[in-house]
This record gives C-alpha cells, sequence and structure tokens, in this order.
C-alpha cells in the first residue's frame, strides 16, 4: 500500500473506561470494576519532532465504551508518525462524584499507548482502522474500611 492510500485510511482509537473497585484499589486489577457512562478521555498524538498535532477529548457511552474517531488526524511521516508510536489516551474526567479520582491502570493517568488488534471497518468511500486502548480506571476518592 501506497504513503498516499494510508493517508485516506481513518484512523479511530477505542476502549472501556471504569470506576475500579474499593477491593482492588490502588493495584492493577479491574475485578468488580463498573463502566463509567460519560467519562472523558483525551487522545493525544505528536509527530516525529515532539510537537502535538492532535490532541481532543472523547465521552464514553452508557456503557463505558468510547469510540474516536481521530478526524483531522495526518501523519508527515507514515512510520515516525504512525498512531501506533505516535498517539496516547489518557483519562481526563468521570461524572461520578464518588468515583472521579485518576488511576494509572493501564497507564491512563501518564498515556496508554494504541493497540494493533487487526479490526478494520470498512464501507462505501470509507475506511478505518481501530486501535484499541486501556481499558482504563478511575478509582473512589473513598472506600470504607474493611
Amino acid at each position: 500500500m501506497s504513503i498516499s492510500a494510508h493517508e485516506n485510511i481513518n484512523v479511530v482509537v477505542e476502549g472501556m473506561v471504569y470506576c475500579q473497585s474499593c477491593e482492588y484499589n490502588g493495584t492493577q486489577s479491574l475485578i468488580d470494576a463498573e463502566p463509567i457512562p460519560a467519562a472523558k478521555v483525551s487522545v493525544i498524538c505528536t509527530d516525529h519532532e515532539n510537537k502535538v498535532g492532535f490532541n481532543k477529548e472523547f465521552e464514553t457511552d452508557a456503557y463505558g465504551y468510547f469510540y474516536a474517531q481521530l478526524v483531522g488526524f495526518k501523519m508527515s511521516h507514515y512510520f515516525l508518525d504512525h498512531p501506533l508510536h505516535s498517539c496516547l489516551v489518557k483519562l481526563v474526567s468521570s461524572p461520578l462524584t464518588n468515583c472521579n479520582v485518576l488511576s494509572n491502570v493501564n497507564y491512563g493517568l501518564t498515556g496508554a499507548s494504541l493497540r494493533y488488534e487487526d479490526k478494520w471497518l470498512s464501507g462505501k468511500n470509507y475506511e478505518a482502522v481501530i486501535y484499541a486502548a486501556g481499558p482504563l480506571a478511575f478509582r473512589p476518592a473513598h472506600c470504607p474500611l474493611s
């Protein structure tokens, strides 16, 4: 596939955002975690000169799932600016007052790398490669003592 053909492919990032259970607070575990509707994440992509070329927030649906179409994302260098190398997903905010502390589960605080899972979406005049990130999690500010 030529570089110009790659420029016409849309880039999508998908993932889940959860509230980590009190039982596993402070760990990397998402056992008993609950999805968070209307949580916000940001997708940040830098170019090969480390300049931010894309930065946009996306909101999860009613099931804690986000589908982030990177409209406007451009690669000036196919390999160095490739989404797998240049993009990260970070937690932004949770609407849950009882679960709105940022956690670094799967690097949600510092930036989760994208994974290629051989997932494509195509239709008439549309083709997208779908990358995955996370799952990410917020944690409760207060957990009852056991």
